[in-house]
C-alpha cells in the first residue's frame, strides 16, 4: 500500500514546524509541494526528491502525489500552516476514490490564525471566524455575506489573503462591510511573514484597517467589543475574571 502524508509546514521553517511535521518530511522520499514552500524546505531536507508546482496548479499537484504514492514511494505533501486549513487535505480526499491502494495520514500544523494571534497577544481568546479574501474559488457575494454575518455576531474575526496585486481593494471593502456593525475604534491587528525573515506585527483599529497595507503573506485579525490594548497587546478576554471562581 502506498503513503501520502500531508504535512502541515507551520509557518515556514523547522522551528515553527512540530515534530510530528518535521519527522513525516524526514520519513519522505519525496516531498511535493507549491514552488515557494519547496524552496523553504529543500535546504532543510538535502537529499530528498522534491516536486514543485506553481499556483492553480492544485490539483495537478494533488494527483501527482497519489501517483507518487500509488506507485509505492513514501510522499508528503506540504501545505503552509495546516493542510486542512485552506490546504489541500480536502482536495486529497476528493481525487484519492481513484487511488484505492493509497493510505492518507494528516499532520497537523500550526495555522497563521493561530500562530499570527502568538505575535500580536491573545486576539483570539473567545468566539472568532476564520474567512479568506480570495474570490479565486468562492465568489464575492458570498464573502461578502459571511463577512456581514460573523460581524453582526461580533465573533472576532481572522482574514487570510487579505490583499493581492489583483485585488487591492478587497480589504477596503470588507472594512466597509465590517463597518456596518462594529465600531471604527474595534481593535485590529496585522502579522506579516509569521515566522519568517521580515516577521512583523501592528496593531491599529478598525477605522484605520482600510489603508493599511497587506498583502497574501498578511493575516487580518478584527476584535469583537470586548477586544481591548493591555501594554500595547491585543487581548480579546474570555470572561474568567467577571466569574467567581468556586
Amino acid at each position: 500500500m502506498g503513503l501520502l502524508t500531508l504535512v502541515g509546514m507551520g509557518p515556514g521553517d523547522r522551528a515553527g514546524m512540530t515534530r510530528a511535521a518535521d519527522e513525516a518530511l524526514s520519513a519522505a522520499e519525496v516531498i511535493v509541494g507549491y514552488k515557494r514552500y519547496v524552496q523553504l524546505l529543500r535546504p532543510l531536507y538535502p537529499g530528498k526528491e522534491f516536486v514543485s508546482t506553481g499556483m492553480t496548479h492544485e490539483v495537478e499537484r494533488c494527483r501527482e502525489a497519489l501517483e507518487l504514492a500509488a506507485s509505492g514511494k513514501r510522499v508528503a505533501l506540504a501545505s503552509s500552516g495546516d493542510a486542512g486549513v485552506y490546504a489541500m487535505a480536502g482536495l486529497v480526499y476528493e481525487l484519492a476514490t481513484g487511488f484505492p491502494g493509497v493510505e492518507i495520514v494528516i499532520v497537523p500544523g500550526v495555522t497563521a490564525a493561530t500562530s499570527g494571534a502568538a505575535l500580536l497577544g491573545a486576539p483570539i481568546g473567545h468566539d472568532f471566524a476564520v474567512i479568506s479574501l480570495s474570490d479565486r474559488l468562492t465568489d464575492w457575494p458570498v464573502i461578502e455575506q459571511r463577512l456581514d454575518a460573523a460581524a453582526r455576531a461580533d465573533f472576532c474575526i481572522v482574514l487570510y489573503n487579505p490583499s493581492s496585486r489583483t485585488r487591492a481593494d478587497h480589504l477596503g471593502r470588507a472594512c466597509d462591510i465590517l463597518l456596518r456593525s462594529k465600531s471604527p475604534a474595534t481593535i485590529c491587528g496585522l502579522a506579516s511573514l509569521i515566522g519568517r525573515e521580515g516577521e512583523n506585527a501592528a496593531v491599529t483599529t478598525l477605522g484605520e484597517l482600510r489603508n493599511s497595507a497587506a498583502d497574501m503573506f498578511t493575516t487580518v485579525f478584527i476584535g469583537n467589543q470586548s477586544t481591548r490594548l493591555i501594554d500595547g497587546r491585543m487581548v480579546t478576554p474570555r470572561g474568567y475574571r467577571g466569574h467567581a471562581q468556586g
